[in-house]
């Protein structure tokens, strides 16, 4: 999104979404102590940043990344699933075929449905705000999974060590090793 609807996120109590300082801010500084000059100073402060990401967001946009929800379903759910949280046909003739009862595939279909409108709800809301909640989430994924490579890593060298298994990040009893 925009670093505009950023600013006017972040400062939405004290300031108009065109940037001009709010009177009741004004009078709010004003009873807290703050002299006139003070609170103008402030307010042209605010409005200098406003109009220079107004004016970058013209320039020079930021990238806006979009993430669906299909983007963080594991390799198994991109078979199982449609990018709406429905089953894949292919997916539920082999699995009728299999023995797995409609019930069950049922339940599947809606609990990834939810899970889909709860993604596309927070990133509706999120974006409004100017965030980008696909990108953090993605971000997060990556971080996370850094660690655990480091974590496999460090669990290597801590069973050659012969660590105590209950201070050892997993289960020493997994295939991994």
């Amino acid at each position: 999104m925009s670093r505009i609807k950023r600013w006017v996120n972040m400062h939405r109590k004290e300031f108009h979404p065109d940037g001009t300082l709010k009177d009741e801010a004004r009078q709010q500084m004003l009873s807290e102590g703050m002299n006139e000059g003070a609170i103008d100073s402030y307010a042209r402060r605010c409005k200098a940043q406003y109009d220079e990401w107004k004016h970058l967001d013209e320039i020079d946009p930021e990238p806006w990344t979009v993430y669906t929800a299909y983007d963080f379903f594991t390799p198994t759910e991109k078979q199982q699933f449609n990018p709406d949280g429905t089953l894949r046909a292919e997916y539920v003739e082999s699995e009728l075929r299999n023995g797995t009862s409609p019930g069950w595939l049922e339940e599947m279909e809606r609990r990834k449905k939810i899970e889909v409108d709860s993604y596309n709800r927070v990133s509706e809301r999120e974006a409004a705000l100017g965030i980008n909640f696909g990108e953090q989430e993605m971000n997060r994924l990556r971080a996370s999974s850094q660690t655990y490579v480091e974590r496999l890593k460090q669990m290597e060298v801590d069973l050659k060590n012969n660590e105590e298994p209950s201070t050892l990040p997993f289960d020493k009893d997994t295939s991994w090793f």
